[in-house]
């Protein structure tokens, strides 16, 4: 397990505890700085909510087992992509994620940190941002 990966990890398991927290800073935030994507989202976000705290556990764990978590991650892209999200959009996706990682580790956030956070969402960022453009291999 890379380093990165490991850092991405613990910090998550720092998080988890307070995940219905982190859910509100995270659309909070996403929202004030991209108000335009709110209209993608439904009135009552719970549900929305607990699938992106799911979503985003899912992802940290397969981190260390991409050959499954590849799949998924371009499954989700397809779906996003089916729901008019554009590649820009993901920007203030990230940017959102880092800032409400910041507040919830606080001092914990340090630059190596936020460095594996920013690596590894570039990555999921990508294979859902190709994924919709990829044809699929004939069998």
């Amino acid at each position: 397990m890379t380093h990165q990966v490991k850092l991405v990890q613990t910090s998550f398991a720092q998080v988890a505890p307070i995940a219905a927290t982190a859910a509100d800073l995270f659309y909070g935030r996403l929202f004030e700085i991209a108000p335009d994507v709110r209209a993608m989202f439904p009135d009552d976000l719970s549900g929305q909510k607990k699938k992106l705290m799911a979503m985003l556990g899912t992802a940290v764990a397969g981190l260390s087992h991409l050959e499954t978590l590849v799949p998924a991650v371009q499954a989700l892209g397809r779906r996003h992509a089916g729901y008019g999200v554009t590649a820009d959009q993901y920007v203030p996706v990230g940017a959102a994620l880092l800032w409400t990682l910041q507040q919830g580790l606080g001092e914990a956030f340090t630059a190596d940190v936020k460095d594996a956070w920013a690596a590894a969402y570039r990555t999921l960022m990508q294979t859902m941002i190709d994924a919709p453009r990829e044809v699929p291999i004939a069998a």
